[in-house]
């Protein structure tokens, strides 16, 4: 791969050959730079893959996440503008864009290649979502949209990949209008050890099998575990909200604390 300039740029599958996991995890200011090319290398595969690791159940995850954020956005009138982080694919920006006539929806994600996926899912849309739905490359540790100009935020699956989950937090917080809605759907470490242990081992195996398979390569997928055991508690998350002035307003957990969905509002 090059640039106009004629420099040459390694496809994000070799680049995350040459990187180590753990190492990247543990180090806050590295550990972008292991997530974007992960997350170039898996886009094409995104969808199908979880709902294969969630026995489909990610789908009602995110179904129950929308009827979440309907509910606690009813105070808000009109809500005008969303923003969806690590919009992946772009399905719950095309959710968002679904449940208010004249919202537009900012979808970011560091990933180019998701960016991709997310342009080509919206090219299947009906107009007025095409419209809606604005996809972009982009930082949840800088985010480009203004102070207090977003009424809704929603994030699945992103605080954990970022390389400061305060920071982005804060960021979050800081786009919000006072009392707008902030709905997180992600992976937590299980507060139980046994169970933590049984679903961490289910997930790393599984992880590095699929990784292999699908990309000669089981870090691909295995990641999810190792980032996992670096990452919170749901019960740690809630209390970060709060610090950083959210009022949670709900925490769902499944999977006995694997997964969490928190709906929160901006003080």
């Amino acid at each position: 791969m090059t640039h106009s300039t004629g420099e040459y740029t390694p496809p994000p599958e070799q680049v995350l050959r040459t990187l180590d996991v753990e190492t990247h995890l543990s180090d806050p200011s590295i550990k972008q730079a292991f997530v974007t090319p992960m997350f170039d290398v898996i886009a094409p595969r995104y969808d199908r893959f979880t709902r294969l690791f969630s026995f489909g159940m990610d789908g009602s995850w995110k179904r129950e996440a929308m009827d979440a954020v309907r509910e606690a956005a009813r105070r808000i009138r009109p809500v005008q503008r969303a923003l969806d982080l690590a919009t992946g694919t772009g399905d719950l920006a095309v959710a968002l864009a679904r449940l208010w006539p004249g919202v537009q929806v900012d979808a970011l994600d560091a990933s180019p290649r998701m960016i991709d996926q997310a342009r080509a899912r919206l090219a299947r849309r009906d107009p007025d979502v095409m419209t809606a739905v604005h996809p972009m490359v982009g930082d949840m540790m800088a985010l480009p949209q203004d102070n207090a100009s977003v009424d809704v935020v929603t994030a699945s699956y992103a605080v954990r990949n970022v390389p400061d989950a305060r920071g982005a937090i804060r960021e979050m917080a800081r786009v919000l209008r006072p009392d707008g809605v902030l709905v997180t759907l992600d992976f937590y470490r299980p507060a139980f050890a046994p169970w933590r242990v049984l679903f961490l081992g289910y997930l790393q195996i599984a992880g590095d099998m699929v990784g292999y398979l699908w990309h000669r390569d089981p870090v691909v997928y295995g990641y999810i575990a190792r980032s996992i055991s670096h990452f919170m508690t749901a019960a740690e998350f809630t209390a970060l909200l709060v610090e950083e002035g959210f009022e949670v307003v709900s925490v769902q957990q499944h999977l006995f604390g694997g997964i969490a969905r928190h709906v929160a509002r901006r003080r």
